[in-house]
């Protein structure tokens, strides 16, 4: 089941799955978790947090129109490759419809490039390094 949850809920799973355990939770916080328009989503089998993303408003580059930016996007191992993630941006984007984004962007890890271009995002940048994480895309899709 997939919800709308608060950032305290999904620290530790962004901890575990993009900082390898290596952080604390508060650590694990992005600058953009309390920008206005934010949200954050969970998929939850049973009570367990199996899958989790956050959104805020933001524009990327010359694209007009309102643009939302998808960060944090984590699927804990146990759950891997049962399509949890898929739904859960599906869900947000049909959320940002109605929300009236026109397009909602992400940085992707090149290992995550075939998962976002299954789901219609195109690359829209040369590849590059994110410090301490590794290679990068600016990846894109079109809401309306």
């Amino acid at each position: 089941m997939i919800r709308f949850i608060k950032v305290d809920e999904l620290l530790n799973v962004r901890n575990e799955v993009l900082r390898e355990g290596r952080l604390s939770p508060d650590e694990c916080r992005f600058p953009s978790d309390n920008n206005e328009g934010n949200f954050h989503l969970g998929y939850f089998v049973d009570d367990e947090l199996a899958c989790i993303a956050s959104f805020h408003p933001q524009s990327y580059g010359e694209f007009s129109g309102i643009g939302y930016r998808l960060r944090g996007m984590a699927t804990t191992e146990k759950y891997r490759g049962q399509g949890f993630g898929n739904q859960l941006v599906n869900f947000a984007l049909v959320y940002l419809r109605g929300q009236m984004a026109d397009y909602l962007w992400c940085n992707a890890r090149i290992k995550a490039v075939r998962f976002y271009s299954g789901l219609g995002f195109e690359i829209v940048s040369p590849e590059f390094e994110v410090p301490g994480i590794g290679p990068h895309h600016v990846m894109y899709v079109k809401i309306r």
